[in-house]
């Protein structure tokens, strides 16, 4: 038996604050109590904060280390282990890694080909052999609007370590691409197309999207049963959107675009995730619905790092001093997520549970890491 005991800490605990000690015992949480430590050897926090690790659903992270610069194919082995340790030093201890499934193969500059399964097992491979800092997870980001999607699930099997399947749709003219100036911008720029290009993807896309809409939704939730992962939504914008999203199952709305989107989703049981960035900008960079306004009005369940993984724990304890309430800024990057996928051994300081912890002191407003620790074992 190993102990390892944390004192003079803030505690954040499901239903509020308290200064105390922690112990772990062979990589659980064995006690909480008010009192100071007297255990030889402890860890004394000196009033920093001791919150559980932070579990990220959805992040493209490990695209920048792949690709850091445009057409460099960095290392795969480096480029997924720097992925690992970054979001170790930011305090996340259990990610989701976001692999899109879905290519367009016959559309020239606009097109993108198949790569999913390849990383999944490059990803798995780094987990088999123990050289990971913190939780790995799959999240398949199935694109409806594709021409692979249905043979590339089907490389996938239920020992893959599959945890989310989300719904995607970027058809121009609805969703997140429903304002096609917006598209044009970034088709544009990230593949240098003309005029005319752009208006021809945008209608082959338009074509293909309506096309095969119907059949990839039903094979990405049957995927979804068949790997025995949480069905997720993505971009829903409209309170149909919704009701369809419900009705294939979904448990997660990832990033719903309006209020309307996510009332509805509330009122659905589906629980609303929004990215960190957009809380801490103030607003969406693409002229969505801002992530305080949700959570000002109850309906910010989870958040996400998306592009940015420091974004995380900023977001948390901005959360917290815009509620008023630190324990539920910290639930939106811990407790909630870990219901949100079933992740029932973690999430949360409290007997039994995983030891999954980080120590952040606050500068001002900043939080920074200075302590984590998956399983017990100080990882950064």
């Amino acid at each position: 038996m190993s102990e390892t005991v944390f004192t003079n800490a803030v505690l954040v605990l499901p239903e509020g604050t308290m200064q105390g000690s922690l112990s772990v015992v062979d990589g659980k949480i064995a006690d909480i109590t008010d009192s100071p430590s007297r255990v030889a050897g402890h860890i004394d926090c000196a009033g920093a904060f001791l919150i559980p690790g932070l579990i990220e659903l959805h992040t493209d992270n490990l695209e920048r280390h792949l690709q850091p610069r445009p057409g460099v194919d960095w290392p795969h082995l480096q480029a997924i282990l720097a992925h690992d340790a970054e979001l170790a030093a930011t305090g996340i201890t259990t990610v989701y890694d976001a692999l899109r499934v879905g290519s367009i193969t016959s559309s020239g500059r606009g097109g993108y080909g198949e790569y999913a399964r390849a990383l999944a097992d490059e990803i798995l491979a780094v987990q088999a052999m123990g050289a990971f800092k913190i939780s790995h997870f799959l999240h398949l980001r199935a694109e409806v609007c594709s021409e692979t999607l249905v043979a590339e699930l089907e490389r996938f099997s239920p020992q893959d370590r599959v945890g989310i399947i989300s719904l995607m749709d970027h058809t121009p003219g609805q969703r997140q691409f429903a304002d096609l100036a917006q598209l044009r911008r970034y088709m544009r720029g990230k593949y240098g197309l003309t005029e005319d290009e752009f208006l021809a993807h945008v209608e082959a896309q338009t074509i293909l999207g309506n096309r095969v809409r119907a059949s990839h939704e039903a094979a990405a939730v049957a995927a979804a049963q068949r790997l025995g992962a949480v069905l997720a939504s993505h971009d829903d914008t409209t309170a149909e959107h919704v009701t369809q999203s419900a009705a294939h199952g979904a448990r997660l709305a990832e990033f719903p675009t309006t209020m309307d989107a996510a009332t509805a989703c509330h009122a659905q049981g589906i629980a609303v995730i929004m990215g960190a960035p957009n809380l801490i900008r103030g607003g969406s960079h693409s002229g969505n619905v801002a992530a305080q306004d949700l959570a000002q009005a109850g309906l910010l369940d989870v958040l996400s790092s998306d592009y940015v993984p420091a974004a995380l724990l900023q977001g948390a304890f901005m959360l917290g001093d815009m509620l008023g309430n630190l324990a539920q800024g910290i639930a939106t990057v811990t407790r909630a997520p870990a219901q949100a996928v079933g992740l029932v051994d973690r999430g949360q300081l409290a007997l039994g549970a995983r030891a999954d912890l980080v120590q952040v002191h606050r500068y001002g407003k900043v939080p920074a890491v200075r302590g984590v620790w998956v399983a017990g074992q100080r990882v950064g």
